[in-house]
């Protein structure tokens, strides 16, 4: 399909939340990638939570059928992006297989958004738009190494090829456990009534560590505690949520926030208790005892992390990719005098 036969509709954000215009965003997500968190129900919760107000609804039609839609947001004179806030993994934007985001851009630049000077698609995967040359009027950036885990075969198959100090470490961890007679269990929680309880644990956790001492840390009454309650219940009445945690004795020490749809699990956040004892990794632990679940169902084929890729995660998957921004410039001539999104 060629965007520039697209007609355009600028719209205020909120219209995400009449149901026919929700309905379009999911029949969209759901041709391309059907990403949990690109679900239209996460992206109403994040511009509740995280929302300025201004952010604005652009949909584009063919014959009457929506074929794209995206969440935009200015940054200042002329200038726009994809609405991004960190709490979500890639750039609000839907659009129909055959319609790539810098195509998109290029109309958008010419009309419905004013007098538009650049507007940057953020955080785009190249898994669902592959990375485009750059030229005079567009330019791809590296934002962050991101990796995944294939799941496939046999856990045993699987953990065999970890490091051997990652097998070992473990191994020492369960052992002293089970000699010190601590009862370990990984606990798994689907339901929506079970959302509010595990995201106070997970709060708990989080607020004990240095994510508190920066301001980052999940609370009930914060914008992150309200978005990820509204997520993780919205998701669980779907089927989509899926909390892990990790107890010592029936006290929550590690957890994971997932959504998990059609084979895909998405680890949203991590967070694990830093009074332990440096010798025990809780974090690992959980890690570790969800994937044997996980190997073992055999519902999910695919962990994606979508965080930047650090040490740790080398210890557990040799996979991993490069999302990119687009910038694109109504005229090549700006790419001079304006700097391109950056990680």
């Amino acid at each position: 399909m060629d965007a520039r036969a697209l007609d355009w509709q600028n719209l205020p954000a909120r219209q995400l939340e009449e149901p026919a215009w929700a309905a379009q965003w999911d029949t969209l997500n759901a041709a391309r990638a059907r990403l949990p968190f690109l679900s239209a129900y996460a992206m109403n919760a994040a511009l509740r939570a995280f929302g300025r107000g201004d952010e604005r609804l652009l949909v584009g039609t063919q014959g009457g059928r929506c074929a794209a839609m995206l969440l935009l947001q200015s940054t200042g004179r002329g200038r726009w992006q994809s609405f991004q806030p960190s709490q979500i993994p890639l750039g609000a934007w839907v659009a129909e297989p055959g319609l790539q985001p810098q195509a998109l851009a290029r109309q958008l630049l010419q009309g419905r958004l004013g007098l538009a000077l650049v507007l940057s698609v953020t955080q785009v995967d190249p898994l669902h738009a592959a990375r485009p040359a750059d030229t005079p009027a567009l330019r791809a950036t590296d934002y962050i190494e991101t990796g995944w885990i294939d799941v496939a075969g046999s856990f045993d198959d699987y953990w065999a090829a970890r490091g051997k100090n990652l097998r070992s470490n473990l191994r020492k961890q369960h052992n002293r456990l089970a000699a010190d007679g601590v009862a370990c269990e990984l606990v798994e929680l689907r339901a929506a009534d079970e959302m509010a309880g595990a995201l106070a644990r997970y709060g708990e956790l989080e607020s004990a560590g240095w994510k508190a001492r920066e301001g980052t840390a999940i609370h009930p009454d914060n914008a992150q505690g309200r978005f990820y309650l509204e997520l993780l219940q919205q998701a669980a009445h779907r089927g989509e949520a899926v909390v892990h945690e990790y107890r010592l004795d029936g006290r929550t020490v590690a957890s994971n926030l997932s959504l998990e749809r059609d084979g895909l699990m998405v680890i949203l956040k991590t967070t694990y208790d830093e009074s332990l004892d440096k010798a025990l990794s809780p974090a690992f632990l959980l890690h570790h005892d969800q994937l044997r679940r996980v190997f073992g169902e055999g519902r999910v084929r695919r962990i994606e992390y979508y965080g930047r890729f650090m040490e740790w995660h080398s210890r557990w998957t040799e996979h991993k990719r490069v999302l990119h921004h687009l910038t694109c410039y109504r005229w090549g001539w700006l790419q001079s005098l304006r700097r391109p999104a950056s990680a």
